[in-house]
């Protein structure tokens, strides 16, 4: 049940990404500042996520791609009263209503706010995964949402909204199979944008022009010999060193270690020159 790290990292920008949305939804409808930030995101059991829940709290009920699998949005129920006073134009005063279960039409107003954000929910990952988040109902105790089995891993992350000054803790919670296999499968897939891999291209370009403009030192030499260390130390004025080279066959060509082509002895004006007859192929 743990994350690797640049899943992880991915998870964490998809979720950065919503929150900013989010923020930015609440803004638009409540007409009252609103900040939004991730806390935290893991990867635990289904049953770990419930545990850590409020007995009571507002649960929207959306299902995910692949596989139609069931996500939640969680946030206070108090809250969602809070914001829906808002919404009709009220003060949205903490405490003023008392904590219930939401009315139809107060339902209606909740379920057209959290459309917007699953939209944007939808856009934070669409670089990983299509989640074509749907949302279907709204519950209020997380232990009746029979969401996934006990064990099931989820990702979960945790967010701190400021809306008004208040803090308001928030969780998504979205069925970590899919998002795990998306996530490694990208691993092999170009992530890079349009404009990055045209800089890459630019850049190999110059380093080719540049490569092609830089002095080597080319040798023509015949086939190498063994020697021994004590024929080496014992070397003088007039011995015969035999290079076991065929008079026939040319020389090699060579850059560093590398043999380039093989060329015949011969001159050129007043200096020795090598007239290249073949060249290797290179990869």
């Amino acid at each position: 049940m743990t994350l690797a790290r640049e899943h992880a990292r991915l998870l964490e920008m998809a979720f950065g990404t919503f929150a900013r949305h989010w923020a930015n939804q609440l803004v638009a409808r409540l007409r009252v500042s609103v900040q939004a930030s991730v806390t935290g995101v893991e990867m635990r059991s289904y049953d770990e996520y419930i545990a850590s829940l409020p007995t009571t709290t507002t649960m929207v009920v959306c299902t995910v791609e692949p596989g139609r699998r069931t996500a939640v949005v969680q946030f206070p129920l108090d809250s969602a009263l809070i914001w829906v006073d808002q919404m009709l134009g009220g003060p949205g005063n903490p405490g003023a209503v008392a904590e219930r279960e939401l009315t139809e039409i107060e339902q209606q107003l909740i379920r057209e706010l959290l459309r917007r954000t699953l939209t944007d929910l939808n856009y934070s990952f669409a670089g990983i995964l299509p989640l074509d988040a749907e949302l279907r109902n709204i519950q209020y105790t997380p232990q009746f949402i029979q969401a996934a089995e006990a064990s099931t891993p989820v990702i979960t992350a945790r967010f701190e909204l400021q809306v008004e000054g208040q803090a308001v803790p928030a969780t998504v919670m979205i069925p970590a199979e899919g998002l795990i296999t998306a996530l490694r499968d990208g691993e092999h897939h170009e992530t890079r944008t349009a404009e990055e891999l045209a800089q890459e291209a630019t850049q190999k370009d110059l380093l080719a022009v540049a490569v092609q403009e830089v002095p080597v030192d080319v040798s023509v030499r015949f086939r190498p010999v063994t020697v021994h260390p004590r024929e080496v130390v014992q070397l003088a004025v007039g011995d015969l060193l035999p290079l076991h080279h065929p008079a026939a066959q040319p020389l090699d060509v060579v850059v560093g270690k590398r043999v380039l082509a093989q060329a015949a002895a011969g001159t050129h004006g007043s200096r020795l020159a090598g007239l290249v007859v073949h060249v290797k192929e290179n990869s």
